[in-house]
């Protein structure tokens, strides 16, 4: 290999990216040292479900690149999901400007470049930030992925798993977080209590615990990203009417108040997508492709259930057309499982100023093919828009390692002008569907047989109207109280504050959009009562254990999907 000519080693890379069919145009091949804009990199359009990986140290690029690549894949017809985590991607909605510099780098590496706008499609993760509100059902999200939010271990987790358990065999629809603290509730009570504890399955102290998380996730504000409507996630699927794929922007404007959320919501778009979309082998364009930026926060203490799911989701969702291409710092970032899903490779330079970095370096070396470079050096000396790159050809085979200086977008490389995002937002089509959030009736209503609060346009600004009624009716027999006020208690011992909690509203009003029609409610001992009957003694081994040693419908129901998800379309 190191006696190899300039000219073979051109050869090599410009023979291994002759490539059939649509491709992604990466760049232009660097080789001892000079840059030939005769040797494209490449990758393929149909082997983008694939996955990949796209790393480096902070400040090489990554943004860009996964910038660039996004304006390609929607001008060839493919829809792109990218969480906006800096703020700047929404540029994409804005034509850049040349320059003096920008001409001098596109003619190096042969790119015919031109200003160009992309349909964007702004999202926020329940209305925080500009974007067209996005929001899951507590029921939707399901447990284990709940599980990740709140930081649960692996007993809490199963105890959890048989609150959903419970509630989606007794008709008890888990909307938001009031309604999952309703059930926890019940089950604790004078009427849920007695039986649940002849399953072992949840214990006053995990019960407790449970919901002590559920009111810190709703003082940080977390509520509003439960609730309805529950955004479809076909809606990342669509095309612009000139044909270009519609450019899925979510912004995250408080990710580092909030990244396990942004991580675990992801996730969340991944299994239902999974679990909806038919099987499609292999096609020549794929039908989405995710960029999921900071991909590092999805694994940080994940536990071995979630991490599990993670590599099951990517490992088959293959298959249904989607692509997966994960933004972090270095590969040993991702799990060994997942890393050995991701066929494409773009890996920006790399820093080793301590012996940690070196041994990073050293592994991130060790898992590309063998290539006429030195990685080692290369990986320390490539600049600012240049990466290391290997991909799958057209035939399933990895491509020769080029170190590649990468392609300029052709879009703004920044934020767009907030007024343009705004008018963006107003004018979408999905705006109307899921700008105001609805609260119908649901677990919390059916236990403790208040009304839901109106909704629609009306409920911003009116202010909280004390129950003038029994509150009894919230109450447990057990004179456990009223269940507002636990929670009110519980957020004021955590936060060591008054709670800002309003005192729940009798049903004074009806809400301006139409309610689904709810099955008819259980009464306490009724729930109770069927809970048994559906359950047995069987759980005392595990919701997990109990699913895998059944191959019934009632074990399909418990694993719900990859990750425990059951969207509502999917329930009906």
């Amino acid at each position: 290999m190191a006696n190899k000519t300039t000219a073979e080693k051109l050869a090599a890379i410009q023979k291994g990216y002759t490539l059939d069919g649509a491709t992604i145009e990466l760049g232009a091949a660097i080789i001892d040292g000079e840059l030939h804009k005769d040797a494209p990199v490449r990758l393929p359009l149909a082997m983008m479900n694939r996955h990949g990986l796209v790393a480096g140290a902070t400040g090489t690029g990554k943004t860009v690149t996964l910038h660039m690549m996004a304006e390609q894949l929607s001008a060839a017809g493919v829809p792109v999901f990218l969480a906006d985590i800096k703020g700047d991607l929404s540029g994409l909605a804005t034509a850049a400007v040349g320059s003096e510099k920008l001409a001098a780098r596109t003619e190096g590496i042969g790119q015919p470049w031109q200003g160009k706008t992309f349909p964007v499609e702004f999202l926020a993760l329940g209305g925080d930030g500009n974007g067209v509100p996005v929001r899951a059902t507590v029921s939707s999200f399901g447990p284990i992925l709940l599980s990740r939010i709140m930081e649960l271990n692996d007993t809490q987790e199963s105890s959890l798993q048989l609150v959903f358990y419970f509630a989606d065999k007794n008709g008890l629809e888990l909307i938001d977080l009031k309604d999952l603290r309703a059930v926890i509730q019940f089950l604790t009570s004078a009427e849920g209590k007695d039986q649940l504890e002849e399953l072992g399955g949840l214990s006053k102290a995990t019960a407790g615990v449970i919901l002590r998380e559920l009111v810190n996730l709703e003082a940080q504000g977390l509520e509003k990203f439960f609730g309805e409507p529950e955004f479809d996630t076909a809606e990342l699927l669509r095309t612009a009417p000139d044909g270009r794929g519609v450019i899925t922007c979510l912004e995250l404007p408080t990710l580092q108040t909030k990244p396990m959320l942004f991580s675990t919501f992801l996730m969340w778009l991944l299994a239902d997508l999974f679990e909806d979309l038919p099987e499609a082998g292999d096609l020549d364009k794929p039908k989405l492709v995710f960029f999921l930026d900071e991909a590092h926060l999805l694994f940080n203490g994940a536990s071995k259930a979630f991490l599990e799911a993670i590599t099951t989701n990517v490992r088959l969702i293959r298959s249904k057309g989607v692509g997966i291409f994960f933004v972090t710092q270095t590969p040993k970032d991702v799990p060994a499982d997942v890393l050995g899903q991701l066929a494409n490779r773009v890996q920006h330079a790399l820093r080793a100023f301590t012996p940690e970095d070196a041994k990073a370096l050293k592994a991130t070396v060790s898992t590309f093919p063998v290539s006429d470079y030195d990685l080692e050096e290369t990986l320390t000396s490539a600049g600012i828009g240049e990466a290391v790159v290997t991909v799958m050809n057209d035939r399933g085979a990895p491509t020769p390692v080029a170190l590649t200086r990468l392609r300029a977008p052709e879009s703004v490389m920044g934020p767009s002008d907030e007024t343009l995002v705004r008018s963006t937002v107003a004018g979408s089509a999905l705006l109307p569907k899921y700008g105001t959030a609805v609260d119908n009736p649901s677990a919390y209503e059916k236990l403790t047989g208040k009304a839901a609060a109106p909704t629609g346009p009306a409920a911003p600004g009116e202010p909280p109207v004390p129950d003038s009624g029994d509150h009894g009716q919230g109450a447990s027999d057990d004179g456990s109280g009223d269940l507002d006020a636990e929670a009110r208690r519980i957020e004021e011992e955590i936060l060591g504050r008054p709670s800002n909690r309003p005192v729940a509203r009798r049903d004074t009003a009806r809400r301006d959009s139409a309610p689904r029609t709810p099955r008819e409610a259980p009464s306490r001992q009724e729930a109770g009562v069927g809970m048994m009957d559906d359950l047995g003694g069987a759980l005392g081994g595990g919701l997990k254990s109990m699913a895998r040693s059944i191959g019934t419908q009632l074990g399909r129901e418990l694993l719900r999907g990859v990750f425990g998800t059951s969207s509502r379309r999917r329930r009906r």
